[in-house]
C-alpha cells in the first residue's frame, strides 16, 4: 500500500495547498454533555511548570514503578526513563519483545478554532477538543499501556489526562515531577499500593509544537492576505524554511526525534507499551522518521485532531497498522495475534 493510500485510509491526511496546523478531526458524537466545567477542571489540575530543560529534569527516577497491563496480573515493573539507547541495548530484546506505539494529536484547541497560529504558546482545549479526546480514549481503551509521553504544553496534557479516564485498567494518570528536588520530594507518593494502581505521564518540551516565531497569535488567513498566500505557505510547509524568529519543521524534528530514540524508543526496546500525545508537527517529525518518509512526503503530511495511530514495534522495526474508525466498531486495528490474544484475555475477564 503506498505512503497516500495508508493515511487516507486512516484519516492521516496528505494535502496539497492550504492543510494547516488547525484542527481537522472529525466532530465525534458521543459525550456532548462535556461543557466547558470539563475545560475549567483540567485547567486547573495542570500547571505551569518550570521550564523542562533544566538538567534536573532528568535526573534519574529509577526508584519509582509503573505497572504494566500487558497481562492480566497487571504486576508493577521497574521504570527505566534514562534507559540506554537501542545501539547500546543487547540486540536479543529486539527479536523478544512486540510493543505498542499509540500516536494521538491533542484535540482542538482554543486557537485551533479560531484559526490562530499556536506553536508554543499554551492553550488549552475546546469542548470539541475534550469531546475528541474522550473519543481517542474510548478508541484506544483496550490497548495495553505502561507509560505515557506528553509534550509541556496543557493541550497536549489534557487530551492524554481525558484519554486516560476511558482506559480499560483505571489506572490513575500521574504527571512525575522532577524538575528540581523540591518538586521530586513534594510529589513522591509513599503507598505501593497506590504506586501500582498509576501509570506516569512524562512531560518533555522536545515534543511541543514547532514554534511559529512572530507569527503566533496571528490569524492565519489575515496573514496570508498581508503577506502574500505563498510566502505563509512557504513558512508553515516548506521542510527547512523559518518563519520569522521561529522554528523550521527541520528544527522541530531534530529535537522531536532526537528525544523519540534517546527516551522513547528504549522503553518499546524492553517490552513497555507506549502512548505519545503531541503536536502536527512534533508527530509529524516522528512519523517521518517511523515510516522514512522523505521530506516532501512529511510535508504534505496532516493529522486530524484526536485520531489514534497504533504502530508495533518488533524485532527493531516499527510497522504502522491504521487507526480505528470509531469505538463501536470491531476489528479496525490490524491486531497482530499478541494483541488479538490480549483482547481476548480481556473480554474474558
Amino acid at each position: 500500500m503506498s505512503n497516500v493510500a495508508f493515511y487516507q485510509a486512516t484519516n492521516v491526511r496528505l494535502v496539497h495547498g492550504n492543510g494547516g496546523e488547525s484542527g481537522g478531526g472529525r466532530d465525534f458524537a458521543g459525550h456532548r454533555g462535556c461543557h466547558s466545567s470539563c475545560l475549567r477542571l483540567m485547567s486547573k489540575i495542570i500547571q505551569n511548570e518550570e521550564p523542562f530543560w533544566r538538567k534536573e529534569y532528568w535526573r534519574t527516577i529509577k526508584s519509582q514503578k509503573v505497572v504494566s497491563c500487558a497481562s492480566n496480573s497487571c504486576s508493577s515493573a521497574p521504570y527505566p526513563i534514562l534507559a540506554s539507547s537501542p545501539t547500546e541495548t543487547n540486540d536479543s530484546l529486539k527479536k523478544e519483545n512486540e510493543s505498542v506505539l499509540i500516536l494521538i494529536r491533542h484535540g482542538e484547541s482554543m486557537w485551533n478554532e479560531k484559526n490562530l497560529f499556536t506553536g508554543c504558546v499554551d492553550v488549552p482545549l475546546t469542548e470539541r477538543g475534550v469531546e475528541e479526546a474522550i473519543e481517542a480514549g474510548k478508541r484506544i481503551s483496550k490497548m495495553p499501556l505502561d507509560i505515557v509521553y506528553t509534550s509541556a504544553l496543557v493541550r497536549s496534557q489534557m487530551t492524554a489526562m481525558l484519554a486516560l479516564t476511558e482506559h480499560h485498567c483505571m489506572k490513575v494518570p500521574i504527571i512525575i515531577h522532577n524538575e528540581n528536588e523540591q518538586a521530586e520530594m513534594w510529589s513522591q507518593i509513599h503507598s505501593e499500593e497506590t504506586q501500582n494502581q498509576t501509570i506516569p505521564i512524562i512531560k518533555a518540551w522536545q515534543l511541543n509544537e514547532r514554534m511559529y516565531g512572530d507569527l503566533q497569535g496571528f490569524n492565519k488567513q489575515k496573514t496570508a492576505e498581508q503577506y502574500g498566500k505563498d510566502q505563509v505557505q512557504k513558512w508553515r510547509r516548506s521542510y527547512d524554511v523559518r518563519p520569522p524568529n521561529g522554528e523550521s519543521l527541520e528544527m522541530c524534528l531534530k529535537r522531536a526525534v532526537t528525544f523519540f530514540r534517546e527516551h522513547i524508543e528504549p522503553q518499546l526496546l524492553i517490552g513497555k507499551h507506549v502512548m505519545v500525545v503531541a503536536h502536527a508537527n512534533s508527530l509529524r517529525s516522528m512519523i517521518m522518521y517511523l515510516d522514512k518518509l522523505t521530506s516532501q512526503e512529511v510535508i504534505d503530511l496532516e493529522l486530524s485532531t484526536g485520531v489514534p495511530m497504533l504502530y508495533i514495534y518488533k524485532e527493531g522495526k516499527f510497522t504502522r497498522r491504521g487507526s480505528p474508525l470509531g469505538s463501536t466498531e470491531v476489528g479496525v486495528y490490524a491486531y497482530t495475534e499478541s494483541l488479538a490474544l490480549y483482547r481476548q484475555q480481556l473480554d474474558e475477564m
